[in-house]
């Protein structure tokens, strides 16, 4: 009896040897190597299980593929939904912390940029270079009737809703869902700083105000004379003088490469072009950064009505009150010229 006492404690000794040595054989596997150049995942939408094996050992990942089936197996991850995302992975990260992670981890979320793009189309083009989502399907729900009336904007109107800055998103982010958060960005936007009650005071509506900032933001690449070049617009606004912007009327004929404005710009048909049509055109021309927004919302006081560069090469302007003066600064910009070889 006491024979078998001894081995049946012997052997379940050595099986609890063995289950604690497979236990630390487990636990000290590496499934992501130390060296890993690229420790970004990115799990497509509707992966499957194979997919993401696949792409784990592309990466060099999960070297006992077998080991990692078998334990995703038992921790039922095969079973489940594969979560899409973008996960960072930890470099000398075992086996099941790997599973972990992919089944319940945070993703590693992207800084999207958004600088000065001119078209809905430049922004979903720029949009898709950190978004899962392809640039044709942005552009797609940013041109849908139903999701721009959502959003409280017109096709006209769209461009106001980005504000120039860097966001964090999820890469797997949908076109809604980026188009939503830009919405929530814009009211945090407009209600710091005082400026939706500037824009009231100013008596013009957000898209307004973003279509002038666009306008200078076009004109001078000054951020010293944004607001003395806002207060010449607001000036014509104000007494319904044509607001003769040089950028509307290169944009009403999308001819975005030509190296001056000529007659075909000007005599354009578009409500867009300033030089034929009273007002602000239908809507931005480009994004405004903020430096330009806020230019308008702060413009400077003054009588100035008429601006013209000084051609020197510092990229400043030269104001008027009146024509004949404006006309004088119009002669000693084409001197300028002249002197630089330029004309």
């Amino acid at each position: 009896m006491k024979f078998w006492s001894k081995l049946i404690a012997g052997v379940m000794l050595l099986g609890l040897l063995g289950v604690f040595f497979l236990w630390r054989f487990i636990l000290g596997a590496t499934a992501v190597p130390k060296e890993l150049e690229d420790p970004i995942l990115l799990i497509p939408a509707e992966a499957n299980f194979n997919q993401v094996v696949d792409s784990l050992k592309s990466k060099g990942c999960i070297p006992r593929e077998q080991l990692f089936t078998t334990l995703a197996d038992y921790m039922k991850y095969p079973r489940m939904p594969m979560r899409s995302g973008r996960f960072a992975l930890d470099p000398g990260m075992g086996y099941i912390e790997l599973i972990r992670h992919l089944r319940n981890g945070p993703q590693a979320p992207v800084k999207v940029i958004l600088t000065n793009e001119r078209l809905p189309e430049n922004i979903a083009g720029k949009a898709a270079r950190y978004l899962e989502a392809d640039s044709i399907s942005i552009f797609q729900t940013m041109s849908d009737p139903e999701v721009l009336r959502s959003l409280g904007v017109t096709k006209e109107s769209l461009i106001s809703l980005f504000i120039p800055n860097t966001y964090e998103l999820y890469w797997n982010t949908s076109p809604k869902e980026f188009l939503l958060r830009m919405q929530r960005e814009q009211e945090k936007f407009w209600t710091a700083k005082d400026r939706q009650a500037k824009a009231d005071k100013l008596g013009l509506d957000r898209n307004e105000v973003y279509t002038l900032a666009s306008i200078v933001e076009k004109e001078t690449l000054r951020n010293e004379e944004k607001t003395r070049m806002a207060g010449v617009y607001l000036n014509r606004l104000r007494i319904g003088m044509l607001l003769q912007a040089d950028p509307t009327a290169v944009f009403a004929t999308r001819d975005f490469d030509t190296p001056r404005v000529t007659d075909y710009h000007t005599l354009f048909d578009s409500p867009y072009n300033t030089y034929k049509y009273a007002g602000l055109p239908p809507g931005p021309i480009s994004m405004a950064s903020i430096s330009s927004i806020d230019a308008v919302l702060n413009a400077e006081k003054h009588d100035y009505l008429f601006f013209c560069a000084v051609g020197d090469g510092t990229g400043f302007h030269n104001f008027a009150k009146t024509l004949s003066q404006h006309n004088q600064n119009a002669a000693r910009y084409r001197a300028n010229l002249r002197k630089r070889g330029l004309r």
